[in-house]
């Protein structure tokens, strides 16, 4: 089969196409015949020599896929041959062929292509077991959302209006901001221009916000503490910024803050699974309704995942990026 490998730690140059055995599905596995894949920054910080795979997962790139299955190992009941699926997978999504625990995988959504659809997975997992799990978003909750134009910013900000809540979010440019706002956000600020803690102050009449999902860490910890309501909660899901901070613990205690966050890819494929059956219980029906969905900015053929990588880095694009096969 045809595969983007990482020839060595380095820059978009370093993806590689390839030919590579077809993988076998083990027991409790589908192979999926992938029609498409995402691109995530994981991918990017891989690439670099930052983020290797997990034990016993595939050295060649990509967290989520879309597809049909192939064919099933055994004990897999829920699945059959030519299935429509979408999954999230711990490696190896930049092929033509995958093989996938059975229970990380989805329906594709009524009406959804497969490059729409494998857009889904790394980014709806990982805002429903952070934003709705560990942080506890309710529907007459409150949520500042960091990189509200990126793929986990796209969807979370859609997820949370989707139930309810009310959405802020910031981003780095005008159009960006712009893209949040037709989303669902209330207010998107440009943190490049103005201060979020006293924009949110300003907006809730000083009350702050429920959740903060952020991706960046560093000195961005000590503001979102600050920009907290009574009992919020801070979901740390990337450290961008850099994973150190200095903070005050006395708000902490004085507003009973909460301090969380997760990782997504080493999770055991029983815990992947029990977030697929949330999704699939409480976010498909939103789906496929099209109340909400992905954002795709760009596709790229399979073998120009440099240039996709290229396009991640530039940070000029909304919302998500898809290799087609």
């Amino acid at each position: 089969m045809l595969a983007v490998e990482i020839s060595a730690p380095g820059g978009p140059e370093v993806l590689r196409p390839v030919e590579r055995p077809r993988p076998e599905p083990r027991a409790g596995e589908v192979l999926i015949k992938v029609r498409a894949a995402g691109v995530n920054r994981p991918d990017v910080m891989q690439r670099q020599g930052k983020y290797p795979p997990p034990p016993g997962a595939s050295d060649i790139p990509g967290l989520e896929v879309a597809g049909t299955i192939e064919s099933t190992g055994a004990d897999v009941g829920d699945w059959r041959a030519g299935d429509r699926v979408c999954a999230l997978v711990s490696g190896g999504g930049y092929a033509e062929y995958v093989a996938v625990p059975a229970p990380q995988c989805l329906p594709i959504p009524r009406s959804f292509d497969f490059a729409v659809a494998a857009a889904i997975p790394e980014t709806f997992f990982t805002v429903w077991t952070n934003v709705f799990e560990r942080g506890r978003l309710q529907p007459s909750e409150s949520i500042l959302v960091h990189g509200g134009a990126s793929g986990i910013g796209t969807t979370a900000i859609q997820m949370a209006r989707g139930f309810g809540s009310t959405v802020f979010a910031t981003a780095g440019t005008a159009e960006k901001c712009a893209a949040c706002q037709r989303l669902g956000a209330t207010r998107a600020i440009n943190y490049r221009e103005t201060d979020f803690v006293a924009a949110v102050r300003e907006a809730t009449e000083d009350r702050g916000v429920d959740v903060v999902l952020d991706i960046v860490g560093g000195d961005y910890v000590p503001r979102n503490l600050e920009v907290l309501a009574m009992d919020g909660r801070l979901v740390q899901i990337a450290v961008i910024g850099g994973p150190r901070a200095q903070i005050n613990l006395v708000p902490v205690l004085q507003r009973r803050l909460t301090i969380t966050g997760s990782t997504l890819r080493p999770r055991t494929v029983a815990e992947k699974g029990a977030i697929a059956r949330a999704l699939r219980e409480r976010v498909w029906p939103l789906l496929d309704a099209r109340t909400i969905a992905p954002v795709v900015h760009a596709t790229f053929p399979l073998r120009e995942a440099a240039e996709a990588h290229r396009v991640m880095e530039a940070d000029t694009h909304i919302g998500k990026l898809v290799l087609v096969v």
